[in-house]
């Protein structure tokens, strides 16, 4: 114990000493302070000199990093409301950060893909082999042409989807002559479907008009049997208009 004490007693004084040591070393400034006057005349060289005229610059936004910046934000905010922290981390961080990108790269991709496929068909369209239609050419069929004909083509040929469109056509045809409806090339199908006054006719003409869309624009192939029990929808419809 008195050894402990000892100890003790030598660390408090030395400590002391260090302490007295550094306070002895300090010098203190005690000298005036002279004040320093600026006036509207010592500012004037600055003031008409080009070099000290500062201006901030502002980032000038395009369209694009407004709306991902805009992304960046509703991100943000989702992942606040899901975790309940105001700034993600790790991978969410990650996540976060690249996540606009890759929806914005998605977005690009699909509008490429879509325009791509109708310059596309609109460019092909002259070299179209026999037994394909252009949505141009459906008032030229509906008006001049004998549909039936061509759909014993389309069949002869095994283009079942094609045999579909052409059946579909005869439907707005009879039902146009019948004055069921009055076709324009402009309308679309739930246009003619309101149209129609004769509710059996209409039960029956939404059931091929779904058909054909399923078909036709779903561009779902279809074989001899599928087209055997579908095209029985469209015989007893063109069956129905004749005797309306």
């Amino acid at each position: 114990m008195a050894l402990l004490r000892i100890l003790i007693l030598f660390f408090v004084i030395t400590t002391s000493l260090c302490a007295q040591e550094e306070t002895d070393g300090l010098v203190l400034d005690d000298s005036s302070l002279y004040k320093q006057s600026i006036t509207e005349k010592d500012l004037e060289p600055y003031t008409t000199d080009d070099d000290f005229n500062y201006e901030a610059e502002t980032s000038k936004e395009n369209a694009l990093d407004r709306f991902i910046n805009w992304l960046k934000n509703a991100l943000q905010s989702f992942f606040e409301s899901i975790f309940g922290v105001e700034a993600a981390t790790g991978i969410i961080l990650f996540i976060f950060r690249i996540l606009p990108y890759l929806l914005l790269g998605v977005l690009i991709f699909l509008l490429l893909r879509f325009f791509l496929k109708v310059n596309s068909n609109s460019l092909i369209g002259k070299s179209q082999p026999q037994g394909q239609v252009l949505l141009s050419d459906e008032e030229h069929i509906i008006k001049n042409e004998d549909i039936i004909a061509l759909i014993k083509t389309a069949i002869a040929n095994r283009d079942y989807r094609l045999a579909i469109r052409y059946y579909y056509l005869l439907v707005l045809k009879q039902l146009t002559h019948n004055k069921q409806i009055d076709w324009e090339p402009q309308k679309t199908n739930d246009d003619y479907l309101n149209e129609l006054e004769n509710l059996d006719l209409k039960k029956d003409f939404e059931t091929i008009t779904r058909i054909y869309d399923y078909i036709w624009y779903g561009e779902f192939e279809i074989d001899a049997k599928g087209f055997d029990n579908l095209k029985m929808s469209f015989e007893n419809l063109t069956s129905k208009i004749q005797t309306s």
